[in-house]
């Protein structure tokens, strides 16, 4: 099985960006091959407009804390709410994503930076 992060190109996703007729679930693979393996500056725009997204789209959702790289932390329990799933459903998807891509989405309590 050819690993997601080889399905992609930089040219391939920043062409899929720009169609304005590619199917949405090719549009979203598309920018998070980019959030995940893309140049920094594209990550850090995507970083910026999925916080604004979540801003304008879930205003009950307030970030707890942050990475050490100032990636924002949510509530788990709100965040399921507001995807309107369970707590478990979405600790589930998130350990899926983790182990799918070799990333960490979850953090304990002390990882977190508070918000002072």
């Amino acid at each position: 099985m050819t690993a997601f992060k080889d399905n992609w190109d930089l040219s391939m996703a920043l062409e899929v960006m720009n169609s304005e007729t590619v199917d949405s679930k090719i549009w979203s693979e598309a920018v998070k091959w980019l959030l995940l393996f893309g140049p920094p500056p594209i990550r850090e725009m995507i970083s910026q407009a999925s916080s604004m997204a979540t801003g304008e789209f879930f205003p009950e959702l307030a970030p707890i804390g942050y990475t050490e790289q100032g990636e924002p932390l949510y509530d788990i329990k709100k965040l399921a709410e507001s995807l309107g799933m369970s707590e478990e459903e979405a600790l589930a998807k998130m350990a899926e994503l983790e182990a799918e891509h070799n990333i960490q989405s979850l953090y304990d309590p002390p990882d977190a930076h508070k918000i002072q």
